[in-house]
């Protein structure tokens, strides 16, 4: 069975479907990934089947309008969406013409479910299957807030799913006007926010995340699974340098910090921040630059300055670990069971920082406009003393990695679709 799986967004996003793709090949389907070009060196090294589709997410990102994005974070959805029609009009339309060409011999499609409707249009138009896929809940539920949404406490069962509908709204109305030149173009009738919610509610779609997280809401349709977290589960192969070696070995384990694919508006300034809280702290820390979150920096006795390193090497050799709460990097942090200190940028990471917060693994998120030095440094020491802290992110270790999500999702598909002949 020949499957395009169609992936954009940041880099966590994309390394997450690649795992996917890499799970499914191993059970005999034959996999392509789709995603925005500047994605090419991931897939090759991965030796991942690769049809780029165009459009740099890194470079998007990178502008004038995406520093204002991650500036704004979820404060403020409405005028959000203004931002976000900005970036996506740059490439909408030649990423959906590519994606159909990349499903042009392909049998099934599974899609980011946040692109749920994309996925739908171009499923009709090739007459395939569709599935969707999730690292952040999308479906509206009275068990908590819409991720995204700028309230996130518990506003009880009503308002916690009337959240979930606004945020879908919120969320399609980034892309809809995109989306319906394309789908004219193409025959078929324009979509409403509605129809954005009956895909979600009615195709199956995969959670990839804990159910010792996020535990399965009872408002949920069958169709929702959660199968855990999709997490490499082989002995990482990352040969790090000597230099980075001797730093990790000198002293007691460091803080890391980094906010991966986050863009900061004034980089200079959050370096500056980070720089005065580690020294506040007296600890050593590994910092990671990432896409920009932080301009570089000079290495130290104290400081490791490094563009990344793969999470599941990195992170259980820290004491504590700070960074901007996507989902993908959540999820290696609680697997790696250390205290998380999450410095929210946009949409979703909030979210995670409240979960995190909530079983007691890592202090109050500190939202990166609001981020100072000695906020900081604070959240940085209780992370790294507190004992109850640390025993929490010690027993969602152990419920993740019990979960094998990879092979729970390998295992629905291939019951949903019979075959990988």
């Amino acid at each position: 069975m020949r499957i395009t799986l169609f992936a954009a967004g940041s880099q966590g996003d994309v390394l997450f479907c690649m795992r996917l793709v890499k799970r499914l090949r191993t059970s005999g389907f034959s996999v392509t990934l789709a995603a925005p070009e500047n994605y090419a060196s991931l897939a090759e090294c991965s030796d991942i089947p690769f049809f780029p589709l165009r459009g740099d997410v890194q470079q998007l990102m990178a502008s004038d309008t995406g520093k204002e994005f991650m500036h704004t974070g979820s404060s403020n959805p409405l005028k959000n969406i203004a931002l976000m029609r900005r970036m996506v009009a740059q490439v909408a339309q030649q990423l959906s013409e590519d994606l159909l060409a990349a499903c042009a011999e392909a049998d099934a499609l599974i899609s980011l479910a946040v692109f749920a409707s994309l996925g739908e249009t171009v499923a009709e138009l090739c007459n395939i299957p569709l599935l969707l896929i999730e690292p952040t809940p999308m479906l509206p539920s009275g068990d908590f807030p819409a991720p995204g949404w700028p309230i996130q406490r518990n506003l009880g069962r009503v308002l916690n799913r009337l959240s979930g509908y606004a945020m879908l709204a919120f969320v399609f109305a980034w892309y809809r006007p995109s989306l319906n030149t394309f789908r004219l173009q193409n025959g078929l009738r324009r979509l409403k926010s509605r129809d954005f919610y009956r895909t979600l509610s009615s195709v199956p779609l995969l959670g990839a995340y804990s159910d010792a997280v996020i535990p399965h809401p009872s408002d949920w349709p069958d169709s929702a699974r959660i199968t855990g977290y999709w997490l490499d589960e082989e002995e990482p192969s990352f040969q790090p340098s000597e230099a980075l070696l001797s730093f990790l070995e000198r002293g007691e384990p460091p803080v890391y910090i980094g906010f991966g694919s986050m863009t900061a508006k004034d980089p200079e300034r959050m370096a500056q921040i980070v720089l005065n809280a580690v020294s506040r702290t007296g600890r050593r820390a590994v910092i990671a630059t990432g896409w920009g979150g932080i301009s570089a920096l000079p290495s130290s006795d104290q400081v490791f300055v490094l563009d990344q390193a793969p999470h599941d090497w990195l992170f259980p050799r820290m004491s504590a670990i700070v960074h901007h709460g996507g989902a993908g990097t959540t999820a290696e942090a609680l697997r790696a069971g250390k205290p998380n200190v999450i410095v929210p940028f946009i949409v979703d990471q909030q979210f995670w920082g409240r979960r995190v917060q909530a079983f007691g693994a890592g202090p109050t998120p500190i939202p990166a406009r609001k981020l100072t030095a000695r906020r900081l440094a604070d959240a940085i020491e209780r992370a790294a003393t507190n004992p109850t802290m640390r025993k929490n992110a010690e027993r969602i270790r152990s419920s993740i990695l019990a979960e094998h999500g990879l092979d729970q999702a390998a295992a629905f598909i291939q019951e949903y679709w019979g075959t990988s002949k």
